[in-house]
């Protein structure tokens, strides 16, 4: 979890320094398919889908953009993430971006040794994708879900996503 912080630190200060100006992004709808690898010995990966809501930048400058989210995750094991926090936004030259979320909230499992450790964990992403030219978006994202060592066990799960976005007021 240090290695997140510091790359969350890291990432914030290089936007407050980027002087370039992007249109705002409006708010959009991700979802997602992917598959998810838990990390506790005898669990059961499974597939996954997404939904992602992505409310309007609260903040700009530059190339950066961030605003508030929310979203759930369910596995085909039945195992349910739900949470809401907040996404940064690094525009790229030629439609690239780049977007990192971090999300706390509540997972629930299904299945027993899939057990996260506790109900609150915090889903954190990293994605690379790019706009299509109808104005819509397409990533690619590793997400991790972990109770930042807040219970007695944070075994963890990792997620590959690829996603698609679409602005819902264009």
């Amino acid at each position: 979890m240090r290695l997140k912080t510091l790359t969350a630190i890291v990432g914030l200060g290089l936007a407050s320094i980027i002087s370039f100006s992007v249109p705002a992004i409006s708010q959009e709808l991700v979802l997602g398919a992917g598959y998810s690898e838990f990390s506790r010995p005898g669990s059961e990966d499974s597939a996954l889908i997404s939904a992602e809501y992505q409310h309007s930048p609260f903040w700009e400058q530059g190339r950066f953009s961030a605003a508030f989210a929310a979203a759930a995750d369910v596995q085909t094991t039945g195992d349910l993430f739900v949470g809401v926090g907040a996404v940064g936004r690094w525009q790229l030259q030629r439609g690239w971006f780049v977007e990192t979320s971090v999300l706390p909230g509540a997972y629930f499992e299904n299945v027993q040794l899939n057990d996260l450790g506790s109900t609150f964990e915090i889903r954190s992403a990293l994605a690379v994708g790019r706009s299509l030219p109808n104005g819509n978006a397409i990533s690619l994202a590793l997400a991790h879900k972990s109770n930042a060592s807040t219970a007695d066990i944070n075994p963890g799960v990792n997620s590959l996503l690829l996603r698609y976005h679409m602005p819902l007021n264009r």
